[in-house]
């Protein structure tokens, strides 16, 4: 599974990428606006280091308008992806313009029927929120086990991006239900290496060389 950091933090992004573990980078901007930069200078400079998808977000609401802006992000930078919403703008807009060669990531994606339409339309990433679903009280990683076998079974070639992840849990699960992609803030990423007994095993082993004589 592919291991994407949800963020605009640059810093973040290249301690990631110096790990060697990070496969992409997803944006929004609500995270942007957190870096107070130009959001196309700060789209460029994420690619700049992460060699992978970054995904960039739309912020039309009309097919006629999401088709320029969709145009304009994808000249951004080569990996750029752009992200549309699952709305029925949102699914002419990826309709009409993969052909062109321009990926899409379709977001806000919250049950297997609207990634079935995804698919169809062409997305390379379809991106449910499981996270928002279990706020809602609905289960989130179903919807990823639906949509991973639906996927399967038909042959789909979008792939699943598990978005919303609020814990380390999540990644666990969306791995075993088959899910491409995990993308997460970077506390979630750094609490992957992390383990208590790790720690301690390390401790342990500095207390004890310490008791070598020399």
């Amino acid at each position: 599974m592919k291991l994407f950091l949800d963020t605009a933090n640059l810093n973040e992004i290249k301690e990631a990428a110096a790990l060697g573990f990070l496969d992409g980078v997803t944006t929004n901007p609500t995270l942007i606006a957190k870096e107070k930069k130009r959001f196309d200078d700060a789209i460029r400079e994420i690619c700049d280091v992460c060699s992978g998808p970054v995904s960039a977000e739309c912020v039309s609401e009309t097919y006629e308008a999401l088709v320029p802006e969709a145009r304009r992000l994808a000249k951004l930078a080569p990996n750029v992806v752009v992200k549309v919403p699952l709305t029925k703008e949102g699914l002419k807009t990826v309709r009409a313009l993969a052909p062109e060669r321009i990926r899409f990531n379709v977001t806000l994606c919250f049950s297997a029927n609207q990634a079935i339409l995804a698919a169809k339309a062409g997305a390379a990433f379809v991106s449910p929120f499981i996270g928002r679903l279990d706020d809602a009280g609905h289960d989130g990683m179903q919807v990823i086990r639906d949509i991973c076998l639906i996927y399967r079974t038909y042959g789909y070639t979008t792939e699943v991006l598990t978005a919303s992840i609020r814990h380390p849990l999540h990644v666990l699960e969306a791995a075993k239900a088959g899910a491409h992609i995990a993308t997460m803030p970077f506390a979630v990423f750094d609490k992957l290496i992390s383990h208590p007994l790790t720690d301690a095993g390390v401790q342990r082993f500095l207390d004890d060389y310490r008791k070598i004589p020399r």
